[in-house]
């Protein structure tokens, strides 16, 4: 998963749930375009995990089944807010990630788009 725009203690709380990530700052520049995250996820089969909504435009323009991208859609984006809802819909969209999908929590729900859109 991406994580730059999202605190980095999500990597360690996705990983203490079971989920390999990497924050895009140990990788990537900070000013990196939106593209070139996106093409680096596409080409390692990496999952975007992002609280920029742009990724779910990029997607449609794009009209690709890569990279997959989770979106969440809340104020406080910290893992001991929003941690446990956001592992929830990871366990739940995994086989649609690995096929393409977008997918999008807020607090009442999560909505899966399968890719292309």
């Amino acid at each position: 998963s991406d994580l730059m725009n999202l605190s980095p203690w999500w990597v360690q709380f996705l990983a203490d749930s079971g989920f390999d990530s990497i924050h895009w700052s140990d990788i990537g520049q900070p000013w990196a375009p939106d593209t070139e995250i996106m093409d680096y996820a596409s080409a390692y089969g990496l999952v975007i995990f992002t609280h920029d909504l742009d990724f779910g435009a990029l997607l449609a323009n794009r009209k690709t089944r890569q990279p997959s991208v989770i979106q969440v859609r809340t104020q406080d984006v910290l893992p001991t807010a929003i941690g446990l809802m956001v592992a929830r819909a990871l366990s739940a969209s995994r086989s649609h990630l690995e096929a393409g999908a977008l997918v999008t929590v807020d607090p009442n729900r999560h909505r899966i788009r399968l890719l292309p859109i």
